[in-house]
């Protein structure tokens, strides 16, 4: 392909995306806004589908280096009311064909696997346009410019790239997240820690939860999730982090200590995490030389667990598509004609299970969502 090909975001989707077309011998250049690949950390951990993450896993060669990267026995899941009565409790499953692997360290293997000087950090896009004769002008914020005939968004839930496609926006979905987490040995939280088992611990409510994960090396982090307004989450003042961590667990009045201590214990920056999501079924028109991958294209909340792997699965079909296809806009309308259908079954089942978890039958509908997978 001659084609000059811009990637925007080095999140797992737009990686995956240059990573199957440099497997096929094709060049492409990622903008990313971060200055490096440490800048900030990753997030936990993520259970990777056999029918998205490993497929797009094993198109980019690197299936066998994910396998090692595995988290065996982290799989495990306990659902508990607010009195931290254990109301479900399934083991971790050695064979799982959804093996945990930590997000960060995903990220990192796909970065390793490019060849140098592909990822260009720093590169902030502030503006992008078509051009007449064909293609995109790019300016980034550090005052730098590029072409590219093909762009693709890899930019996340505020893409820059979207609006040259659809006026769509993310709409807040009512819930929140604060994160929280525990350090590893501290004698004063060890029941605690016990009640999570070996793996992640749900303690569910209507309207509200706690949910955190033991990791192998004794870390515990996770967060607390609340069905507020927008309004609610300005009045929590992360000034002080042990007194937005109290005003937070007012919220949490008569549940268990075991598990209010994950709140006012937390040693974890209390960061406060709004979830936003993409109207469900969104599609646009056909525009030349420009699609969308991942979050960009479809963002939803977290609770199907598809979100990464949807964006790896959408990186690496739209690649395999350009590499075998001459006709670019054949090319990426055959790419679109399956991203919709997929991402809006998905989103729409997120949505649901949103209200399955904090909605007036929790947690008794968290037990029967798992029992019925």
């Amino acid at each position: 392909m001659e084609k000059t090909i811009a990637i925007v975001g080095a999140g797992l989707g737009g990686l995956t995306l240059a990573r199957v077309f440099q497997a096929h011998g094709v060049a492409t250049t990622i903008y990313e806004s971060e200055t490096s690949a440490t800048t900030r950390a990753q997030g936990g951990l993520l259970d990777i589908h056999e029918e998205t993450g490993q497929v797009a896993l094993r198109a980019a060669g690197l299936y066998d280096d994910f396998r090692t990267l595995v988290r065996p026995g982290e799989d495990a899941k306990r659902v508990v009311d607010r009195h931290g009565t254990i109301l479900f409790d399934r083991p971790a499953d050695p064979g799982s064909a959804r093996p945990e692997v930590d997000r960060g360290e995903l990220r990192r293997l796909l970065i390793d696997s490019l060849t140098p000087e592909t990822i260009r950090w720093g590169h902030k896009l502030a503006s992008i346009r078509h051009r007449p004769e064909g293609g995109c002008d790019l300016t980034f914020a550090n005052g730098s410019a590029a072409r590219a005939d093909i762009v693709i968004g890899a930019d996340g839930a505020w893409s820059t790239v979207r609006p040259l496609l659809t006026p769509a926006t993310p709409r807040y979905s009512g819930t929140c997240f604060i994160e929280i987490a525990l350090a590893p040995g501290d004698p004063n939280h060890r029941a605690s820690v016990a009640a999570i088992g070996s793996g992640t611990l749900i303690a569910a409510a209507p309207g509200k939860g706690i949910t955190v994960h033991r990791y192998a090396n004794g870390l515990v982090r996770g967060y607390v999730v609340l069905n507020k307004p927008e309004g609610w989450m300005r009045s929590i003042d992360f000034g002080d982090p042990s007194a937005g961590l109290r005003q937070v667990c007012d919220e949490f009045d008569g549940w268990s200590p075991l598990l209010t201590a994950f709140v006012t214990a937390s040693d974890a920056k209390p960061l406060l995490r709004p979830i936003y999501a993409l109207p469900v079924g969104l599609r646009w028109d056909r525009t030349p030389g420009v699609t969308l991958v991942g979050d960009a294209a479809h963002l939803m909340s977290p609770f199907s667990g598809e979100g990464a792997n949807l964006a790896m699965y959408d990186g690496a079909d739209l690649a395999s598509e350009l590499v075998e296809q001459p006709d670019i806009e054949v090319a990426l309308a055959a790419y679109e004609a399956r991203l919709f259908p997929r991402s809006s079954e998905v989103a729409d089942r997120s949505a649901q299970n949103l209200e399955i978890f904090y909605g007036p039958d929790a947690p008794q509908s968290v037990v029967t969502l798992f029992d019925n997978p």
